[in-house]
């Protein structure tokens, strides 16, 4: 059984030194010899072992001895040591000792002195401490504050220990004399802490007696300060007016620690404008000033929390937020744009984009690490304000185009999904864009970049000479055509490299045909055409071109940006037939443009690329040849009206879907009938404060709007309550979890149930998994019929599936040995750390590629409908399906329930781990669901406990 000590040190008892031997040490003259001696007998007794034959011999030979390490082990040993028998009576052996810790409170070093007043501040047994009293007291008037400061904690814990009847009863008023001479700030922080624990009314009238000189208190006797308040208000919140000019006062100080929790005092005890543009701008304050990047995150998540409730507070200080970009750290940079994006308003939403388009030049500098990550998450920065603001569109726009050619794909995917939203919803700015597009396309170097970008330019070149100049750029970014040729020497040569000039050359293949002489089966001879592949020489500087970057992917194999070119193109030449009065002119580009799709067709199906052509390709490829050749009304429709309508749908969708997201954010409270509503208009205003005046108007109107209403719902509450022990066991204990991101609290509720007192009652917890144990198990007595609550903190570092286990270990009067109660097991539910959360499509395409870890479930439920199949499992692990319900549920799509189903959900754990999620969902012929569901995440842990989830979940 594990006893209490200050001191904790880890030590090897495979080889443990006998009795003897650190009795021959202690007994002995050589000082380091008993040091050693010391420290193993204070060792082996914190790992379990009593040694009692060693307490004659370290009074007889240690307690006289001078040296300081020598006392301060003595004193560690004196409070390991059993002080009382079963019975909880003195230790007659004991009475030895209270001699030399007279004699030590009364020693002319101040080092033996304040070491000895530490140790009997935490002694718990008032008989040995009773007779040490006075030369305590003494002590508080030495001229060392050393052992002042000490002398002042003794005097608390006697206080405490004897509650306040015989011991010390004047001992408030005895520290509160001290407090005021007192000038050393260590002595006087404790003698203050004395009157704050022990006498609340005296530290109350101290504080607001000596309110003006708070300011030049130091950070120490501050801190103490402030949470006396802190507790002071909590007891009694009407008499927080009287706090709030100290509290505003200390907002001043000098000590950063000070100013953070000072304003985090002002958040909770009031709610005037005032008092919280206070704190806002002592946040802000801090952002900037502090240079450790974990102090910076923590005061974000601080002004995270008051955006919350005092948004429009906070609205006030975007700017002062926003200069927190200027840190290097990609988190800070992330959150810091997160709290911006939710502060625009129209009046900053200039300033806001013009930081941002700052910032954006900034990443042009290639120096900086990880300028493509923040580049990209300030594209979408400003993709959010303009969808909010389209009225800044104009200003940015342009500026995030010259990104199209960047090297990094996700910052040019951001920036081309930008200009296709913006080009859709501001019809002012379409011909600028366009232009603009046209000028850059030869720049952008990445494939699913030039297939939106080929989609823009398709459905957006209205005018004659848009569509024309971008039949040009496509063209020319195409090169000369055809791609390749077979030369009559039987050596294939691409079409464009005329020039005999030797070049660096890139292996490719193509067929020709070779004759050969063979003999037949009847002695004659005879000639036969084989098919022989040689390699083609395609110039390097050709593949790498940036004037044809379209020709260099094709030639790489890229057939579904080839498919893409020819819808495009076939949608140029199909506007150009209603604009173009020239019959000869359109036929020469209808021409042109069957040239160009027939040469992708001849490159995909020859051996000149490394893959052929696939199908889907070919089919599209042919399918814009049959629309040009032989076009018709209703085909003319689809290609030029019904496409954009389509993108349309789903912009609107998309905004849709954002506003109820907004909507769900905002908190909406609501008063009941017989809620009672103070007017403080009809409340007397005499000796209150402008700051007490504001809190009262917003105390009102909370109180008014239902927001001091919260709904408990005692249902969840008590499905937290875990039942530990059987009703039958003489301990009956039963445990409530309360889960608060990187913290887990049980509160065990302990009950006595026979009619014997349990002595030395001890709740000892163990865990498995990612959970740590923060507090030592303590013992307890339990009388008959008596309860006792208990709490023990955990820490959680993972989302995996953690296992409390544990027992209750007590000793009754009629049983000599010790009694176990062995507990249920506790596991902490997965679905206490994840949360839903939103995602791009691309993101979380990106990141479902990334993810190693997969889990694979197979559905089997009893739920035969796919769509309740798909509400059942969001519900169930509290996640957020990405996919709209437009494409979710199959009979929005389709007239009658087609009976398939695909979604992909995501949440996001407290730990920062990605939840994905993909459901896969068919119902077959005799009613039942068919299909999987997989999941993906970074972590191994995530993946499995999720998927053991659902698994259960699914047939519930």
């Amino acid at each position: 059984m594990e006893k209490s000590c200050s001191l904790l040190v880890h030590f090897d008892k495979s080889s443990p030194a006998l009795a003897n031997e650190i009795r021959e040490s202690l007994e002995s003259n050589d000082t380091p010899r008993k040091v050693e001696a010391m420290k193993k007998a204070v060792m082996l007794m914190l790992n379990g072992e009593t040694i009692p034959q060693l307490f004659i011999t370290i009074v007889r030979y240690v307690l006289p001895s001078e040296d300081h390490t020598i006392q301060k082990l003595l004193l560690l040993y004196l409070e390991i040591i059993d002080k009382t028998d079963a019975q909880g009576k003195i230790l007659p052996e004991m009475i030895l000792i209270c001699q030399n810790l007279r004699n030590n409170l009364q020693h002319p070093n101040e080092y033996i002195r304040g070491v000895t007043l530490r140790f009997l501040s935490r002694l718990n047994e008032a008989e040995l401490i009773e007779p040490l009293v006075h030369a305590i007291v003494t002590n508080l008037e030495h001229r060392h504050p050393f052992v002042r400061r000490n002398a002042i904690l003794a005097v608390m814990a006697i206080y405490k220990l004897a509650q306040g009847d015989h011991l010390l009863p004047d001992a408030p008023e005895l520290i509160e004399k001290i407090l005021g001479k007192e000038q050393d700030l260590s002595a006087k922080r404790n003698a203050f802490l004395m009157l704050c624990n022990c006498a609340q009314d005296r530290a109350v009238s101290f504080l607001l007696t000596h309110a003006e000189s708070v300011p030049g208190w130091g950070d120490l006797l501050q801190m103490v300060a402030l949470e006396l308040i802190r507790k002071v208000c909590r007891a009694n919140p009407d008499g927080k007016g009287k706090f709030m000019k100290v509290i505003l006062l200390l907002l001043q100080s000098h000590s950063t620690a000070v100013m953070y929790e000072c304003s985090g005092t002002l958040v909770s005890l009031s709610s005037a404008p005032t008092a919280i543009r206070a704190a806002a701008n002592c946040y802000c304050q801090l952002l900037l000033s502090q240079s450790d990047n974990n102090v910076k995150l923590i005061v974000l998540d601080r002004l995270q929390e008051l955006k919350a409730t005092h948004r429009e507070i906070v609205v006030e200080l975007i700017m002062d937020v926003l200069r927190a970009l200027q840190s290097p750290n990609l988190d800070i940079r992330r959150k810091t744009l997160d709290i911006a994006l939710d502060l625009i308003t129209p009046r900053n939403i200039e300033e806001v984009v013009m930081t941002l388009k700052k910032e954006v030049v900034k990443t042009q500098n290639k120096e900086l690490e990880k300028n493509a990550e923040y580049r990209q998450m300030l594209i979408q920065a400003i993709h959010s304000c303009a969808v909010k603001f389209p009225e800044v569109a104009s200003t940015v726009v342009h500026l995030l185009m010259d990104f199209l050619g960047d090297t990094n794909l996700a910052s040019a995917l951001d920036v081309v999904c930008f200009v296709r939203e913006i080009i859709e919803t501001n019809p002012k700015l379409r011909e600028s864009i366009i232009t603009r597009l046209l000028d850059l396309f030869y720049q952008i170097p990445a494939s699913r970049v030039c297939s939106c970008a080929l989609w823009i330019i398709g459905e957006y070149c209205q005018s004659l000479p848009e569509i024309e100049s971008a039949i040009s750029t496509i063209k020319e970014c195409l090169g000369d055509l055809p791609f390749f040729t077979v030369a009559e020497d039987g050596e294939a040569a691409d079409q464009s490299s005329a020039s005999k000039a030797p070049a660096p050359t890139s292996k490719q293949t193509t067929s020709v045909g070779s004759k050969r002489p063979v003999v037949l089966a009847d002695g004659t001879y005879a000639s036969q055409t084989a098919a022989v592949e040689i390699a083609l020489a395609v110039p390097v500087s050709l593949v790498a071109g940036t004037s044809t970057n379209l020709r260099t992917l094709l030639l790489t194999g890229d057939f579904f940006l080839g498919s893409v070119i020819c819808g495009t193109l076939t949608k140029l030449v199909l506007r150009l037939e209603e604009l173009q009065t020239s019959k000869v002119a359109v036929n020469k580009a209808t021409a042109d443009i069957l040239l160009v799709m027939v040469s992708i067709l001849r490159l995909g199906q020859s051996a000149v690329v490394a893959h052929p052509i696939d199908n889907d390709s070919v089919d599209r490829i042919t399918q814009c040849i049959r629309v040009l050749t032989s076009p018709d009304e209703e085909a003319r429709c689809i290609w030029l009206e019904k496409c954009r309508a389509s993108f349309v749908k789903m912009i609107t969708e998309k905004l849709r879907r954002d506003s109820e997201e907004t909507r769900a954010k905002e908190q909406v409270a609501r008063a009941q009938p017989d809620d009672l509503i103070d007017f403080y208009h009809l409340k007397s205003r005499k000796g209150m404060s402008q700051l007490e005046l504001e809190d009262e108007v917003q105390t009102d109107l909370k109180r008014a709007t239902g927001e001091f209403t919260k709904d408990s719902d005692d249902t969840k509450k008590l499905n937290r309550v875990l039942q530990l022990t059987g009703f039958s066991d003489p301990v009956y204990a039963e445990a409530y979890v309360t889960v608060h991101q990187y913290d887990i609290v049980l509160d065990v509720t302990v009950i006595n149930r026979t009619k014997e007192t349990l002595q030395n009652l001890c709740l000892e917890l163990a865990t498995m998994g990612d959970l740590k144990l923060v507090e030592r198990p303590q013992n307890y007595t339990l009388a008959p019929d008596a309860s006792k609550q208990i709490r023990a903190n955990i820490k959680v570092s993972s989302t995996e599936t953690g296992v409390i286990f544990g027992n209750i270990v007590y000793e009754s009067t009629s049983a000599l040995d010790r009694n176990v109660v062995v507990l249920n097991d506790i596991h902490i539910d997965i679905m206490d750390y994840i949360s839903p959360a939103s995602c791009p499509d691309v993101a979380f395409r990106n990141m479902w590629a990334e993810f190693e870890w997969e889990n694979k479930v197979s559905i089997s439920s009893s739920i035969e409908d796919v769509k309740q199949f798909l509400d059942h499992i969001v519900t169930s692990t509290n996640m957020k399906c990405l996919t709209p319900p437009l494409f979710a549920t199959s009979r929005s799509q389709l007239d009658g329930d087609c009976g398939f189903l695909a979604a992909n959900l995501y949440a996001k754990s407290v730990f920062g781990e990605d939840a994905l999620v993909n459901v896969s969902v068919e119902k077959m012929p005799d009613g039942k669901l068919s299909g999987f569901i997989r999941i993906r995440s970074k972590t191994q842990g995530i993946a499995l406990s999720l998927g053991d989830k659902i698994t259960l979940k699914q047939k519930a």
